[in-house]
């Protein structure tokens, strides 16, 4: 399957900072998808592959922050960079406490926002792939049954066959059945492996909550 070339959006009400910055961005190799205002911008689909956001602070309506914390959870494996026409330290600290990450001030070199550019579309193609791993997961751990539920819970959690036993009321022989089925079921070749699974999931729920897998490509 090709791989698609990772997107950056920008969006920037000054239409001499949009196409120079889509001149750059293609002449990199990326794809430039260019807007004036957050409200275009949250009108268009979200990207199938990696991306990252070139934003403004200072647009008319929806301001650049305010778009931040807007896309924040259901778009969080496109990091953002921000750029400004002013040095305001408040508004930088907020942005990159948000996980922006960087905020150039105007004029900035082409240099810096490149560096920033590859930074953010690597960090967009780990989420991706990390997010496509706990949808996998989930979709495993989806076909188990209820008991199969409760014995990989309870394996994870580092009690052995009997102790499992003795938990759920059932014998060591259908315990070592069970677990049998988790592990062909979440294809996992060692109880290291259902961990490191268990331990993903939960860490998702923790951060997230049902976080959101990026669209089918």
């Amino acid at each position: 399957m090709p791989q698609i070339t990772p997107i950056v959006f920008v969006v920037d009400d000054d239409v001499s900072v949009r196409e120079s910055l889509e001149s750059l961005i293609r002449y990199e190799g990326w794809q430039p998808q260019t807007f004036c205002s957050a409200d275009e911008f949250l009108d268009h689909p979200r990207a199938a592959t990696a991306s990252c956001l070139v934003l403004d602070l200072t647009l008319p309506g929806l301001n650049g922050l305010e778009l931040q914390e807007r896309i924040a959870s259901d778009r969080s494996e496109m990091p953002i960079i921000f750029i400004s026409g002013y040095g305001d330290v408040p508004k930088t600290v907020r942005a990159m406490k948000a996980g922006a990450v960087e905020f150039l001030t105007k004029p900035f070199s082409n240099d810096d926002l490149l560096s920033a550019i590859r930074q953010a579309i690597e960090r967009s193609q780990s989420t991706i792939v990390e997010q496509n791993e706990i949808r996998q997961i989930r979709q495993r751990r989806a076909t188990l049954t209820p008991r199969e539920r409760e014995v990989m819970d309870l394996v994870v959690s580092g009690l052995l066959n009997k102790q499992v036993g003795a938990e759920l009321g059932i014998s060591e022989i259908t315990v070592k059945a069970h677990r049998g089925k988790v592990m062909e079921k979440m294809k996992a070749e060692s109880i290291a492996d259902l961990v490191k699974m268990a331990e993903k999931l939960r860490s998702a729920r923790v951060s997230g909550g049902q976080s959101h897998s990026p669209p089918e490509a």
